[in-house]
């Protein structure tokens, strides 16, 4: 059977104006995977990576560490299928109709960083607003709209894998909940109870043969761990 590794980016840059840039901690996260990558020698047939910043620095911050420790690298591939998806616009999609009961919300929101844990409970009651079907608004992403998007990703994949292959795929944390969705019938909302555990650059990992996928593994951050260095653990 073959594999797909899916690795999410490393931790971006939570409540700067621009979230799509891996923070020094990002960076050293993707440098630290890269080494264990090497350590184990394993070595990818083919790299993949949706087109968001953040996703393509993981790739080239841990497939140089590669190269550097003598593993080949494949040529970078992009691959929309596989990007996250726009949590802003499901945000301002959604967040109207929720503020006469979320009074705070819109300072929560200017200022995350600060409120950490009241934006994890907002955000959280907003994607279950999203992924239930019942909010869903013309010109907005649907999550089943998402969800075919990151099938279509994973079948454009499959059809151009061959047997046994190891494939990199380096992605976001919705995504891979998308798949776990599609892979295992878990319910969407469930799905996203395991979303918040995912934690950065962490590997989940698919065996594939043709078009049968199925879950080998889900959320190591082994590399992580080894290091003893708990500010590696981020989960957003």
């Amino acid at each position: 059977m073959g594999s797909i590794y899916l690795i999410r980016h490393g931790q971006a840059s939570f409540g700067a104006d621009d979230y799509d840039v891996l923070s020094p901690t990002g960076i050293r996260q993707a440098e630290v995977l890269g080494d264990h990558l090497a350590h184990l020698g394993l070595s990818f047939d083919r790299c993949v990576s949706g087109t968001l910043r953040r996703q393509q620095h993981t790739a080239t911050a841990a497939l140089q560490r590669c190269v550097a420790a003598g593993l080949p690298a494949p040529e970078l591939e992009l691959d929309a299928g596989f990007n996250e998806f726009d949590a802003e616009a499901v945000i301002r999609g959604l967040l109207p109709a929720m503020l006469p009961s979320e009074p705070d919300a819109l300072d929560i929101l200017r200022n995350p960083k600060d409120n950490r844990a009241a934006f994890q409970r907002l955000f959280a009651r907003i994607i279950q607003r999203w992924v239930s079907g019942e909010h869903d608004q013309p010109g907005h992403e649907t999550w089943q709209g998402f969800v075919g998007g990151v099938q279509s990703g994973l079948e454009r994949l499959l059809a151009q894998a061959e047997h046994k292959q190891n494939i990199a795929v380096f992605t976001s944390g919705g995504t891979i909940t998308a798949l776990l969705h599609l892979l295992t019938g878990v319910p969407a909302h469930k799905a996203f109870d395991l979303n918040w555990q995912i934690v950065n650059t962490s590997l989940s990992r698919l065996q594939f043969r043709g078009n049968e996928v199925t879950l080998a593994s889900f959320n190591s951050r082994v590399h992580l761990e080894l290091l003893k260095a708990p500010e590696l653990i981020t989960y957003r």
